[in-house]
């Protein structure tokens, strides 16, 4: 495969090394934009039409692309359109939560050619590699899919990542941080690690509905509050890649300790975990709810959903409390905006699945906290991808780092 092949590039002629460049370069305009004609690709790249065609033929016959279609003739014969195969090649995506991770195969046109895969397993989990393999092994299996083109992982994880070296710093155990190395050396493919919150901005970026937007912030609100940022269009990751803990910003001076160690952040009164605490707290004290009606003798039942869904049939203590979060939230955004100045704010994540419900309270701290002029300028969007934004910028990233020179 010319993807896989970047070892062998170094033992490669000159002229093999440059053929292998300029097919690469194909591969990823072609990635870029659907469908191109030999013409279009040959000005592109500044090489020759017979070169061109050529080149062509090597990848068709390489199963790489595939002509899809002729285009608009402009005076002599309508050009044919090249395009990447459907089953050129496959990657494996992975989005990993706090406590679960989900996985999937995705074809070079960024379609799942498998459903979700769910894995219990997390980022501390001496047996993460193995579940991992074992759960990929099982999709390339069931839905045959041939295992010689799958070209490379994508996993995104919460913590604090050197996306270069593919090292989570948030893992407990340090013989284990090195993420990349160890799945590299059990998949025996190239492999992309990163934030979950990057990751999601991206898809939400390149998919969703970030797209088109030169400065964006995306916060997946979940157990904590993952931050991805997008500003003059590229994906943003700080000076180590440690950018985006919008979950540590300390909100109050005597507040909950929080799971990092600090008292205060905006997680300990804004996440799902801060949610079902007030739900528990409340039902602990009977207060008048239909969630206390139904988990006021297993309340470790209790979920976000079971929540929204309260608050959708009018029930007055599930709509406060989705209030009150979505207050805190709004606190934390208005900095944001303040410092940033995005285009837009995507939620995603299972809370943000409350719409109206947060959206109305945020919208609230916002005009509280934000200059006009200022917020004039955002926009508060809820995700459509959201269970597939991770899923789907992992995948994204895949193919930029397989197509890039």
């Amino acid at each position: 495969m010319i993807l896989a092949n970047e070892t062998n590039a170094l033992k490669m002629s000159v002229n093999e090394r440059k053929k292998y460049r300029q097919k690469k370069k194909i591969l990823r305009l072609l990635y870029n934009n659907s469908t191109l004609s030999a013409p279009e690709l040959s000005k592109m790249i500044g090489i020759s039409m017979p070169t061109m065609l050529l080149l062509l033929n090597d990848l068709i016959d390489s199963g790489l692309i595939a002509v899809r279609g002729t285009g608009v003739s402009t005076g002599g014969r309508k050009p044919l359109l090249y395009g990447l195969s459907e089953e050129s090649n496959f990657v494996i995506a992975c989005d990993m939560g706090r406590y679960t991770a989900k996985m999937t195969i995705l074809n070079c046109h960024n379609e799942r050619v498998t459903p979700l895969k769910y894995i219990e397993t997390d980022i501390d989990d001496p047996l993460l590699v193995d579940r991992l393999y074992e759960a990929a092994e099982e999709l390339i299996s069931e839905f045959n899919i041939p295992a010689d083109r799958i070209e490379a992982l994508g996993v995104d994880m919460p913590g604090l990542i050197d996306a270069s070296a593919g090292i989570n710093y948030t893992i407990k155990d340090p013989s284990m941080q090195n993420v990349k190395e160890r799945l590299e050396e059990r998949f025996k493919k190239m492999v992309y690690v990163d934030n979950d919150a990057r990751m999601q901005a991206f898809g939400e970026y390149v998919f969703g509905k970030a797209m088109n937007c030169k400065n964006a912030i995306v916060v997946n609100w979940s157990w904590g509050l993952g931050l991805g940022m997008i500003l003059n269009g590229q994906l943003y990751g700080g000076t180590t890649g440690f950018a985006g803990e919008l979950s540590h910003i300390k909100m109050a001076e005597a507040g909950d300790l929080c799971i990092c160690g600090k008292r205060g952040c905006l997680e300990t009164v804004a996440s799902a975990n801060a949610l079902l605490a007030m739900a528990r707290e409340a039902i602990q004290q009977e207060k008048v709810s239909q969630l206390t009606e139904r988990f006021r003798d297993h309340l470790e039942e209790i979920t976000t959903e079971h929540i929204i869904t309260a608050a959708r049939s009018g029930d007055e203590l599930s709509i406060s409390i989705l209030n009150k979060i979505g207050l805190e939230l709004g606190k934390g955004l208005a900095a944001l905006i303040q410092l940033l100045n995005p285009e837009v704010i995507v939620l995603g994540g299972p809370i943000s699945k409350a719409n109206q419900f947060v959206l109305t309270p945020i919208q609230q701290s916002l005009n509280k906290y934000c200059l006009e002029k200022i917020l004039s300028g955002t926009t508060i969007l809820i995700s459509e991808t959201d269970e597939q934004s991770g899923l789907l910028g992992c995948a994204a990233m895949v193919y930029q780092q397989l197509f890039s020179e």
